[in-house]
């Protein structure tokens, strides 16, 4: 993902989701932090609209938290929609607070690792939407503040792998 600094200050460029992408399209939100990841939550599903994805695709999960998100993410990718189709993205989003202990480093570690690993599959995007940040300011600034917001970029990477995928397997 992209940050407002190396974009040059511009905004957010929302791409279209290809006609050809019919799978449905699953966030995944860590109720830890829930004034961060719900504002990054409610962002990735306003660009996920703006993309042309129809409200009934989009599916909208929460969990206790961001360890969690993997578990999540890989149930998701054993779904298929109406269709019989896999989904066409998942969105993992967290908000992990370094605080005095290494607690942040192991749930760090286990949410992009796990996330690396569903990936590699190369069955259904996973789009790593979990902010790592030392303060809560930090956050704020990404989820919405000064740094735009994370969960909008991450909705924006979901579309442009969704749109990958259907050039990369026509067929499904």
């Amino acid at each position: 993902m992209s940050t407002i600094l190396n974009t040059n200050g511009t905004s957010l460029q929302v791409p279209t989701i290809d006609d050809r992408a019919k799978g449905d399209f699953y966030i995944f939100t860590a109720d830890w932090n829930p004034k961060i990841t719900w504002s990054l939550r409610d962002a990735a599903i306003d660009v996920l609209k703006e993309g042309g994805i129809a409200e009934n695709r989009i599916h909208s999960h929460a969990v206790a938290g961001t360890v969690e998100l993997v578990n999540a993410a890989g149930a998701a990718m054993n779904t298929r929609n109406a269709d019989g189709l896999p989904p066409a993205a998942v969105i993992i989003i967290g908000c992990v607070i370094r605080g005095d202990t290494p607690h942040f480093d192991y749930v760090c570690e286990i949410a992009a690792h796990g996330t690396a690993m569903l990936n590699a599959k190369g069955e259904t995007p996973v789009i790593f939407g979990v902010l790592t940040v030392d303060n809560e300011q930090q956050a704020i600034d990404r989820a919405g503040g000064v740094l735009g917001n994370k969960g909008a970029e991450a909705a924006a990477a979901a579309i442009t792998m969704a749109n990958l995928h259907c050039a990369l397997y026509p067929n499904r």
